[in-house]
């Protein structure tokens, strides 16, 4: 993995080193309107990162690919990450601390993550899944150029109160 220069933001590969700024960070109750919970400690924030710095799932089949999101000015503001299948699809997903909400930083930066998975790890077909209630997750992919999507398209289950949204991308010409 590489770190990525986008517009407004860096994506750092995430490692366990990035426990302690992401543990504060993740603390922002206003991430967990919708869905999950926060880190239950710093501790095991970082054995997760120490476990996701292989980059693969345990049987090797699927990229796990997490990157730290960083202003370049003002440190982590959150995270984005993409798990990539052997298909050429990959599933992504991704957290900003409220406070840098409205700002157009998420979109910077999964603009840049999904230009790296369709340059550097060949995808071709990206999908998200998030709850129906959450509108701005689904504003964003829309300026991200996602449609909704039938989660059978992407070969998953969802729960009934998720949605999912998908988006073909190409490589550059």
């Amino acid at each position: 993995m590489r770190t990525i220069a986008a517009t407004k933001v860096i994506l750092e590969p995430q490692v366990a080193t990035h426990a302690e700024a992401m543990f504060a960070l993740l603390g922002d109750p206003a991430i967990y309107e919708y869905e999950n919970e926060p880190p239950p400690s710093l501790d095991w924030l970082r054995q997760r990162y120490t476990s996701l710095e292989s980059r693969r799932s345990p049987d090797g089949a699927q990229r796990w690919l997490n990157w730290v999101v960083r202003l370049p000015a003002a440190g982590l503001i959150g995270y984005v990450q993409a798990t990539v299948l052997p298909s050429g699809r990959a599933a992504i997903a991704y957290v900003l601390a409220s406070r840098y909400w409205g700002r157009g930083l998420a979109t910077d930066a999964c603009q840049a993550m999904i230009a790296q998975l369709v340059a550097r790890y060949g995808v071709r077909t990206v999908y998200a899944v998030f709850k129906r209630r959450n509108r701005r997750s689904t504003r964003l992919l829309e300026r991200l150029g996602f449609a909704s999507a039938q989660p059978q398209s992407c070969g998953i289950e969802v729960a009934p109160d998720e949605a999912v949204m998908m988006r073909d991308v190409k490589a550059p010409e």
